[in-house]
């Protein structure tokens, strides 16, 4: 059937512009101090952020005004790319940073294998899920493959280590699973076995353990793991209702440890108060509904799960960031989406709102 190709989903569109803007603005606010000191230009990181956002918004319209069933041919050589992209990583050709590697350099430009596997996976279940569509209510045939899957992709991650991406996108297949047909009780099984798995992985990583006691009561900790915490919350009691102003922010003058990156969202509180930090959860409780109704009226299986994975990756995302900075969740190094620096989770992210409004441009007329 030749599906007839609408407009796109003109209020997610807004939302992703504002979102970028936001970031670009509070990038800036927040990175200056550092970036003077450090390179001696306060516009380092802006200028290195807003070039990332324009060719986020042109790789974003250019996948928009494809068809995305197109996209479908590009699953499987993606995810193979992107799981030789995850063992280059462990070896001496990836590139390490305050402890962790992470990431791969291909000539001038450096990115990150992990924030390509977000969207690969996603990509790659949604075409194989809807070919196998019949199969989601038994285990062996319908659910394993997958599992097995996330096993490998998971199991390249951790390593790096970084154990808050392998749990996103545990937690997005999980949700896949879910809406591809899959039982309640298989499900049910899996993810008591995955919390196992996860209190078996901060087990036997010291500096985990300690990093989830420090969440416990990070005040027993204040010079060394429950600093990060501390001082978040200190830059969102400080904020207030309205905030202390934009660019007013004492944090980041090398008080709270990654505040253009991680811990963005506390110099938001800081700066624009609650009402600041209120808007910014509003957008992306707004982008969740917008992603969600697309995916509800996409015209096929294929679309369905594919806006469907795409949202549940950004929003659950946001909803880490955000529970890790308000003291809610262990400190993990997820960024926030649009918002945190960075150029290759800006990038990827952008590609997958790309997709999203591409679903939705054939979904409007259905």
């Amino acid at each position: 059937m030749r599906l007839k190709k609408g407009p796109p989903d003109f209020a997610l569109f807004i939302i992703t512009l504002i979102l970028i803007s936001l970031g670009l603005v509070m990038v800036f606010s927040s990175s200056a101090v550092t970036a003077n000191v450090k390179y001696g230009d306060a516009y380092y990181f802006f200028k290195k952020q807003l070039l990332w956002a324009l060719i986020g918004i042109i790789a974003m319209i250019v996948v928009m005004k494809l068809n995305y069933n197109k996209l479908k041919a590009l699953a499987i050589p993606l995810m193979i790319f992107t799981i030789i992209c995850l063992i280059l990583v462990l070896t001496p050709l990836g590139s390490s940073a305050k402890g962790a590697t992470r990431w791969l350099g291909l000539g001038p430009i450096a990115f990150t294998p992990s924030e390509l596997a977000k969207l690969a996976i996603v990509l790659f279940l949604a075409k194989v899920m809807e070919i196998n569509i019949d199969k989601m209510k038994y285990f062996t045939a319908g659910v394993l493959p997958y599992l097995l899957l996330l096993a490998v992709i998971c199991g390249l991650i951790i390593p790096q280590p970084d154990l808050g991406t392998a749990f996103l996108i545990s937690a997005t297949v999980f949700f896949m699973l879910i809406a591809a047909g899959a039982r309640i009780s298989h499900l049910s099984i899996l993810g008591l076995a995955g919390l196992s798995a996860l209190v078996g992985l901060i087990i036997a990583a010291p500096y985990r353990l300690i990093r989830l006691v420090a969440f416990a009561n990070p005040w027993k900790y204040p010079s060394d793991e429950g600093f990060q915490t501390i001082q978040s919350l200190y830059a969102l009691g400080s904020g207030g209702l309205f905030g202390m102003g934009l660019g007013r922010s004492r944090q980041k003058f090398f008080y709270l440890p990654e505040q253009h990156t991680d811990f963005i969202f506390a110099i938001i509180g800081e700066e624009l108060g609650f009402i600041g930090a209120f808007f910014v959860i509003s957008l992306f409780l707004f982008f969740a509904w917008r992603g969600f109704q697309i995916a509800i009226k996409a015209p096929d299986t294929f679309g369905s799960l594919l806006a469907t994975g795409i949202t549940i990756m950004i929003v659950f995302q946001a909803a880490i960031n955000i529970g890790v900075v308000s003291g809610s969740l262990p400190v993990t190094g997820i960024t926030l989406p649009f918002i945190s620096y960075g150029g290759s989770s800006l990038l990827f992210t952008m590609i997958g709102v790309g997709m999203l409004l591409n679903i939705s441009r054939y979904s409007s007329n259905h």
